[in-house]
């Protein structure tokens, strides 16, 4: 699955008020999915089968049925998340070195990316094994540049 279909699926999810979202089981889904409930925008994710979350079943059933469930956060009847877009897309990639990542997380225009708004993340997936998939933030803190995948916010 690429990073596009997880975009739209939990924008859309959250704009039909659904409680839960399951999405295929891949490293990438689970790092990006991390993210959003690090930073508040969904409140648990449990990883389980096509039709019910549960991690007990999850490593009896094939890979294919495998899946993350994630519950997403509504505050006052409203979503938390209003809105995630993709900001490197297949056809145009988008890398920033530490510099266009301090620019972006200091509210300035990094190249062709507007700068990151109040309570707004950006998912940057580093070339680090151990620490692929990071927030903006994190991945300023650690300095780890990397391709600036989505934005939430």
């Amino acid at each position: 699955m690429l990073p596009h279909d997880l975009c739209a699926r939990v924008q859309n999810a959250f704009r039909a008020r659904h409680a839960k979202i399951a999405v295929e089981h891949n490293t990438q889904n689970l790092g990006i999915l991390s993210i959003l409930l690090r930073a508040g925008f969904i409140s648990n994710l449990t990883r389980g089968t096509a039709t019910f979350p549960d991690p007990a079943l999850f490593s009896s059933v094939p890979e294919s049925q495998r899946r993350i469930w994630a519950d997403l956060k509504y505050r006052d009847d409203l979503p938390v998340l209003t809105g995630m877009e993709l900001v490197s897309k297949s056809s145009k990639r988008v890398f920033m070195n530490l510099g266009e990542i301090r620019r972006l997380c200091s509210g300035r225009r990094a190249g062709s990316v507007s700068p990151l708004g109040m309570g707004e993340i950006a998912v940057v997936k580093t070339k680090n094994r151990e620490y692929q998939w990071l927030e903006a933030r994190e991945a300023l803190q650690m300095k780890m540049d990397g391709e600036v995948i989505c934005r939430a916010r």
